[in-house]
């Protein structure tokens, strides 16, 4: 069994470790890198969305803007526009947390106003300056993701001295600051950034030590779903086609301490997880197949 870390946001407050929770990804883009243009249409995205809480998921993760491996910057006019009407009304319909994909403050501000109450910062705030103070004033969670560079640039900055060791201390540095600015480090979850300014075999070496992170005393959160170094060692699948590889990813990540699983595949990838889960913490003291409760107050 896992240690039980706290996560705090907007008034609610979880303790993550019992078991993993799912967090959905739901596009609202004409192009990201496995599901592009899907869900780009707000009431396609709006169903979508009601999709994934039926198939059990326990947050969703609305973005209007791809950070895939070469992408363009999208301006933040138009990223608002692209996920606050789905945010407004997925609010309105269900009661899983919903969290907003952006490193951009002005989008943030304007997807929490519409019902978010996580931030999902690809950047681990360190791309838009405005962002902790938008953090520190809302009250919302937020994810620290770990990258470089942005994803123009950001797979030829993939050099590190000690990879686990450098980003740790990019972990430490931020939480720190964000004390200092009045967030208290049980707002954060921190995401090392599996296939953001990374190479297929550094993100294979993330999976494998993912428990590392958790050492900081913070949940941590895992995205391997459909991800390159799936297709490094499958050649010839394409994203779509990466649900084995996918599942087999949540399994080890699960298996290393993932708290959060964040997925294009709900139903299936949340079975991944359960039956991992009850493997993982299955001893003489703890009853597996007595399902855990979603984390409370």
């Amino acid at each position: 069994m896992l240690k039980e870390l706290p996560f705090e946001f907007r008034g609610t407050r979880w303790m993550l470790g019992r078991r993993p929770l799912v967090m959905g990804i739901l596009n609202v883009t004409p192009d990201s890198f496995s599901d592009g243009g899907q869900f780009f249409d707000p009431t396609k995205a709006v169903e979508q969305g009601l999709r994934m809480v039926a198939d059990g998921a326990d947050l969703i993760d609305i973005g209007g803007e791809s950070t895939r491996p070469g992408a363009a910057v999208v301006g933040a006019d138009e990223e608002t526009q692209r996920v606050v009407p789905v945010i407004a009304e997925l609010s309105r319909r269900v009661t899983v947390a919903l969290s907003i994909d952006t490193w951009k403050a002005d989008v943030a501000r304007a997807a929490i106003t519409a019902g978010a109450a996580i931030v999902n910062d690809v950047s681990g705030l360190h791309r838009d300056p405005k962002m902790l103070g938008v953090v520190r004033e809302t009250g919302v969670g937020c994810v620290l993701m770990h990258m470089r560079g942005e994803p123009a640039t950001m797979q030829k900055l993939t050099t590190y001295a000690d990879l686990i060791g450098d980003i740790r201390d990019y972990f430490r540095e931020t939480l720190a600051r964000a004390a200092t600015a009045g967030v208290p480090a049980e707002r954060f979850i921190l995401d090392p950034g599996i296939g953001f300014a990374k190479t297929a075999e550094q993100n294979l070496v993330l999976i494998n030590r993912l428990a590392e992170f958790r050492e900081l005393d913070r949940p941590v959160l895992a995205g391997p779903s459909r991800k390159s170094f799936i297709g490094a060692l499958l050649p010839g699948v394409t994203p779509p086609q990466r649900g084995w590889g996918t599942a087999a990813s949540v399994a080890c990540c699960v298996l290393r301490g993932a708290d959060i699983i964040r997925v294009h595949d709900v139903k299936e990838m949340r079975e991944v997880a359960t039956v991992t889960a009850a493997i993982r913490d299955a001893d003489n003291h703890v009853h597996a197949l007595v399902p855990a409760p979603l984390p409370g107050r």
